[in-house]
């Protein structure tokens, strides 16, 4: 469904009338979640901030309201953890003592991954990391970020992260993530993968995508996690 907004009237406000209308005339029911940031982004014709904007609008009028927490959540050895602070401390915060083994930092060119992310900016950084139990080695996780080739960046490919962590990398240069989006899906490993994770190839793992953005909706990161399904799940709630 499109909604062309019209010229002249703020986006913002324009977008929350429309919601409005379809709360007050029970299109949208009591209760009811609104459709997801992207595809109302889509439906609009908006950036991701003039529609936040709207949805403020929209949540000042006691029209809506924001509930954190509320959906889909990765769970370690049953703990739900809380992959936006980063998996070291989200697998510390449940009591997991791991190591992490930097595979790979180094700079490349990814124009399908810039147009699927929203940013006119095709370099990256790409930072491999492989996930151990600390007791045994045995790896759980495979994550693959990208970080868009920002000014704040330009160090980290001859210097490495601050600290070995990359979201302690991220804060040192101002980059704090605001927002982001995430999706689970499984992913069957193909012959590399499954060296590194000690696994045979084609076996079943739970995979993340997760995309941070800072306060301005700057891509941050994109970061893809493989994880081992003998402790991590996806639990949903509603």
């Amino acid at each position: 469904m499109n909604d062309d907004l019209k010229p002249g009237a703020p986006k913002p406000e324009q977008i929350a009338s429309v919601l409005e209308r379809e709360i007050r005339s029970g299109k949208l029911g009591f209760g009811e979640r609104l459709q997801s940031e992207a595809e109302l982004v889509r439906r609009f014709s908006v950036s991701r901030n003039t529609l936040r904007k709207g949805l403020e609008t929209l949540n000042n009028r006691g029209l809506i309201t924001t509930r954190v927490g509320i959906g889909s959540f990765v769970t370690f050895n049953g703990k739900t953890i809380d992959d936006a602070v980063g998996w070291a401390r989200a697998l510390a915060n449940v009591g997991a003592e791991t190591t992490m083994r930097v595979l790979r930092i180094e700079v490349l060119e990814d124009a399908a991954l810039a147009e699927l992310i929203g940013t006119d900016k095709g370099t990256f950084i790409a930072v491999d990391r492989l996930r151990c139990l600390a007791a045994d080695a045995r790896p759980i996780s495979l994550e693959r970020s990208r970080l868009p080739l920002l000014a704040e960046l330009e160090s980290v490919p001859l210097r490495g992260l601050k600290g070995g962590s990359l979201r302690q990398t991220l804060h040192e240069a101002g980059l704090h993530a605001a927002s982001g989006e995430e999706w689970a899906d499984i992913e069957m490993l193909g012959a590399d993968d499954a060296a590194l994770l000690q696994c045979p190839p084609a076996t079943a793992f739970l995979r993340t995508r997760r995309l941070s953005r800072d306060i301005d909706g700057r891509p941050i990161e994109y970061v893809v996690s493989l994880l081992n399904p003998d402790y991590f799940a996806l639990r949903l709630e509603f």
